[in-house]
């Protein structure tokens, strides 16, 4: 039986469209959740393809290797996909076809109270993607200085009242709950823009818990090792920081964006983006699955190396 405890996959249509190039390839989800990408990969690819998926989310994992059952086409591993080169089987790195990461958190991460990640539950300041972490939602909120949490909220979150919000927090220190914090931007931000600072604020916290923005550069760069020439990257993206990130370097193969040249004045660049147009979610999609309104699809392909 299929565990449906967790979220939709997001536009696998479009997604698997641009990621399987041989279908009795080697691919990789970087981001396996409950499997739902992997499961439409899998009835997609040959008899002779093989998908990796990893996670470091011991209940996600579970419910893939439910889901996925006996196939002999899957293998799941446990770790934090910025370390891809590391956790792989050796005898793929530089054969794999395929790469696809989803950003975003589970339905099931965010509808689990005790796991700290929303704020329409109450529950206590977590918002560790995995058991792999040491710090938590409760040490950037009740360690961290003025500066340093004004500026995650900032940073990460985009956020206008950063400063008044870190302050606010400070001054109600400990905070042990996701209510509590909750209270503290309720406080300074009032009526219409409220749901859109809390949402801000948590996704800044959870960020920083998570490392998220820098373990993205570590996966994207570990991925040109890992995939074989034509092989292909495919990642969808929920906010503007990520996508930036991996605009940038789907053009440039860094996160500037600026191209680099050698001497002979050829492009050095590692990868070639499939469209420089993003790929959004159709509206039926969206309907159906609320939390693909939000998503960014990039899809970029590894380039022969001169």
């Amino acid at each position: 039986m299929t565990n449906t405890a967790y979220h939709i996959p997001v536009m696998p249509n479009q997604s698997l469209s641009l990621l399987l190039s041989d279908l009795n390839g080697i691919y990789v989800d970087g981001t396996l959740g409950a499997g739902g990408h992997t499961m439409a990969m899998l009835e997609k690819l040959g008899s002779e393809a093989m998908v990796y998926g990893i996670d470091q989310d011991d209940e996600a994992l579970a419910a893939a290797r439910e889901n996925m059952g006996d196939s002999s086409r899957f293998t799941a591993i446990k770790g934090n996909f910025g370390y891809l080169e590391t956790i792989l089987p050796t005898e793929i790195i530089g054969k794999v076809d395929g790469i696809l990461l989803d950003l975003g958190v589970s339905s099931h991460q965010i509808d689990e109270g005790s796991r700290g990640f929303s704020f329409q539950q109450d529950g206590p300041l977590d918002m560790r993607m995995g058991n792999l972490r040491a710090l938590n939602a409760s040490d950037v909120v009740n360690t961290y200085t003025f500066e340093r949490l004004r500026d995650v909220l900032f940073q990460y979150g985009e956020e206008r009242q950063s400063s008044a919000i870190a302050r606010c927090i400070i001054e109600n220190r400990p905070l042990s709950t996701t209510g509590q914090l909750k209270a503290c931007v309720e406080q300074v931000v009032k009526g219409k823009f409220t749901v859109k600072s809390l949402a801000r604020v948590f996704q800044a916290i959870r960020i920083e818990v998570n490392q998220e923005l820098e373990v993205l550069k570590k996966v994207l760069m570990q991925s040109v090792k890992v995939l074989k020439t034509g092989g292909r990257i495919v990642v969808i993206s929920y906010h503007s920081l990520e996508d930036r990130i991996v605009k940038h370097f789907f053009r440039a193969g860094n996160f500037t964006g600026k191209i680099e040249k050698d001497f002979y004045g050829n492009d050095i660049r590692p990868l070639d983006p499939i469209s420089n147009k993003v790929v959004t979610a159709e509206p039926e999609e969206i309907k159906v699955n609320p939390r693909a309104r939000s998503a960014r699809l990039r899809a970029a392909e590894k380039r022969e190396v001169a």
